[in-house]
C-alpha cells in the first residue's frame, strides 16, 4: 500500500509546480523569462567547471599517451612496409641487383623463430595406439 501512495504524491507535486509555473506565465511573463535563463545559464557555468575540473585533464593525458604509441606503431609499419619505388627507378635497380646479387641456397635462408620441430619418440606413439 505504501507503494500506490508515492506516484500519487508524485502526481501532486508535478501538478503543483505546473499550475504555480503556468500562473507566473500568465502575470509575469518577462520575469518568467529572466528566471528560466538565469537557470539555464547557472546550470550551464556548472557543468562547464566540472567538465574542465574532472574530465578535460583526465582525457587529454590518456589520449597523448595513446596518440603517441599510434605514432610509434605508424611510423613502424612505414618502416616496414615501404612504398615500392618508380618503374624507371625499378628497372635500373633490378638491372643491377641480378647481377650482383647471388641466388640463394637453403641452407642460406632465414630462419623462423616462431616454427620449432618438437622432438619425439614416435614408437612410443605407436604402442599406445595399440595398447
Amino acid at each position: 500500500m505504501n507503494r500506490n501512495k508515492f506516484p500519487i504524491f508524485l502526481f501532486i507535486i508535478v501538478g503543483l509546480s505546473l499550475l504555480g509555473v503556468g500562473y507566473r506565465l500568465l502575470t509575469d511573463p518577462k520575469g518568467f523569462l529572466v528566471t528560466i535563463l538565469g537557470i539555464l545559464g547557472f546550470a550551464a557555468l556548472i557543468f562547464a567547471v566540472v567538465y574542465v575540473v574532472f574530465f578535460r585533464n583526465r582525457g587529454s593525458v590518456s589520449n597523448s599517451d595513446e596518440m603517441k604509441k599510434y605514432k610509434a606503431a605508424v611510423k613502424q609499419s612505414k618502416q616496414k612496409y615501404q612504398q615500392p619505388k618508380t618503374n624507371k627507378m625499378m628497372k635500373s635497380s633490378n638491372k643491377k641487383q641480378s647481377k650482383t646479387v647471388p641466388l640463394k641456397r637453403k641452407s642460406q635462408r632465414k630462419r623462423v623463430n616462431h616454427l620449432r620441430v618438437i622432438e619425439g619418440n614416435k614408437t612410443d606413439k605407436k604402442k599406445r595406439a595399440t595398447n
